[in-house]
């Protein structure tokens, strides 16, 4: 089960941060729909080669502060 919940428009901030730091993402490869964190997580960990605990960690540190442009 997923640790974290995304809304729609806060998801649209946080795809703009990830693909910033991870530019080799498509938008089509972030196409993500509200209740599927668990898949987005999934993902990202093949995507990335990262640990589930790095790909969570990464994903609430940009939602912690959504406004601002880093992750």
């Amino acid at each position: 089960m997923a640790e974290i919940t995304i809304n729609n428009s806060d998801w649209e901030r946080l795809k703009l941060k990830i693909k910033r730091k991870y530019r080799e993402l498509s938008n089509e490869e972030l196409a993500y729909t509200p209740g599927e964190e668990e898949q987005l997580i999934q993902f990202l960990m093949n995507r990335l080669k990262r640990s589930r605990e790095y790909v969570v960690f990464t994903l609430k540190k940009g939602l912690v502060n959504i406004d601002n442009n880093r992750l």
